[in-house]
């Protein structure tokens, strides 16, 4: 993520975004430590709430042995139907798509011709 600096006051400032304080908890007055190493700049904080940290070897364990998973649910909002349209018609000849690729200097393709 990108951000500006800017001046305030004899000092430099970056602002944070909203969603980035939040997450974090910070607000005006709070303090926060200020790292340099090289060119790299770190802020750090100690959250008033402990971020969740998760391991897959931890979250399976957690899983009973013996129980049935539950059911796959179908989260699309629309069940898009396999197209079965002939473009037969309108697709071009091999050598109608030969003379395309010299136009427009693409590399040769081998395409077999549909029966």
């Amino acid at each position: 993520m990108k951000v500006k600096v800017a001046k305030w006051g004899n000092s430099l400032a970056v602002r944070l975004p909203k969603l980035v304080a939040d997450d974090l908890g910070l607000t005006p007055g709070r303090e926060v430590e200020l790292h340099q190493d090289g060119s790299r700049l770190t802020l750090e904080t100690t959250t008033k709430r402990p971020i969740p940290r998760y391991r897959l070897e931890d979250l399976l364990a957690q899983i009973k042995p013996g129980r049935t998973p539950p059911a796959l649910e179908d989260w699309s909002a629309v069940e898009t139907p396999w197209p079965d349209d002939d473009w037969s018609d309108i697709a071009p000849s091999n050598e109608e798509f030969e003379a395309m690729k010299l136009r427009t200097g693409a590399k040769r393709v081998k395409r077999r011709r549909r029966a």
